[in-house]
């Protein structure tokens, strides 16, 4: 009965971050706008964060929570999920070209970042407040480097997104970011009492319920796009949220509460970025995502799933 209530719970948690994720992003966009900011900054900010914020609520919860097992392998989880799964259902549904600029720069970025991610995790035996630091500076100097690109390159403003009344905007980034804590809150209370009660390890139930629940955002708005014609947005959307994920939200989980890793954390790390790495090489080399190769990245995650089944049970 108790697991019951608490699978419950973690579905109204899921329901509280999405919902929430979406009002925080619409108010923010919302009041961005108001003040004049362009409609493509704010999409390369606003809307780039507030589709991490379930996956920043989850993390920084566990980690103050000390879940760390949840708090780390919530984000290697989302990032290896948003690879296989989002990008490669999208390029299932229609094959899609990559821009220049992404296989020039943030694609390489994401490999980098896997590496730096291995190196910190094995070489310091977890993430320290040292760490999150850096890897806050890390995407402060990420999104700036890439709003003053887009600025420079820009043709015509956006005005695709629509203000909100003042006091309409400021309810809803309440609201949201409210409903992103309490669900964020909730996520982690009933997976780790689900965890414990049916014997499962914290890293199993990060990397694979907690991981898919959290990326729902990246894997509806991808799929929205890619069945509007727009597939080339799909692998955008995948990296600029893993790029996210590995700066802004394991930065700031380590920076409120350092985060000890152990072997399995190292060896999902180092997944991470075969993962990354392969991904990349092949779209590198076909400019884009094929049917072939996005329904051999669905089928890895498959396989995947079966391989933490059998390890970290």
């Amino acid at each position: 009965m108790e697991i019951a209530l608490n699978i419950l719970l973690l579905l109204v948690g899921f329901v509280l971050l999405i919902k929430g994720a979406d009002f925080f992003v619409d108010g923010s966009s919302s009041v961005a706008k108001l003040i004049g900011i362009p409609g493509f900054v704010i999409g390369l900010t606003v809307v780039a964060m507030g589709t991490s914020a379930p996956e920043a609520a989850v993390s920084i919860t566990a980690g103050i929570q000390g879940s760390n097992e949840i708090a780390i392998s919530n984000i290697i989880g989302s990032n290896v999920f948003n690879l296989l799964v989002v990008a490669g259902f999208c390029a299932v549904i229609k094959p899609y070209t990559i821009e220049k600029t992404m296989l020039k720069r943030d694609f390489p970025i994401n490999v980098a970042l896997s590496v730096l991610l291995i190196l910190l995790v094995f070489l310091g035996s977890g993430l320290s407040r040292l760490d999150g630091i850096i890897l806050l500076a890390g995407i402060i100097s990420y999104v700036a480097f890439v709003v003053i690109s887009a600025m420079k390159n820009r043709e015509t403003d956006s005005e695709e997104i629509k203000a909100l009344s003042p006091l309409k905007s400021i309810l809803f980034i309440i609201g949201g970011l409210a409903a992103v804590i309490l669900g964020g809150q909730l996520v982690v209370d009933s997976a780790t009492f689900i965890a414990t009660a049916l014997g499962w390890s914290e890293t199993f139930i990060g990397l694979t319920i907690i991981a898919i629940g959290t990326s729902l955002p990246e894997l509806v708005t991808s799929i929205v796009a890619s069945r509007k014609g727009e597939s080339g947005l799909a692998l955008g959307n995948v990296i600029g949220s893993n790029i996210f994920n590995l700066l802004f939200i394991l930065g700031l989980s380590s920076t409120t509460n350092p985060i000890p890793t152990d072997s399995s954390a190292i060896i999902n790390t180092i997944i991470l970025f075969c993962i990354t790495a392969t991904v990349y090489v092949v779209c590198a080399l076909k400019k884009g995502m094929g049917r072939i190769f996005g329904s051999i990245c669905v089928a890895g995650y498959v396989g995947y799933t079966a391989y933490l089944l059998m390890t970290t049970i």
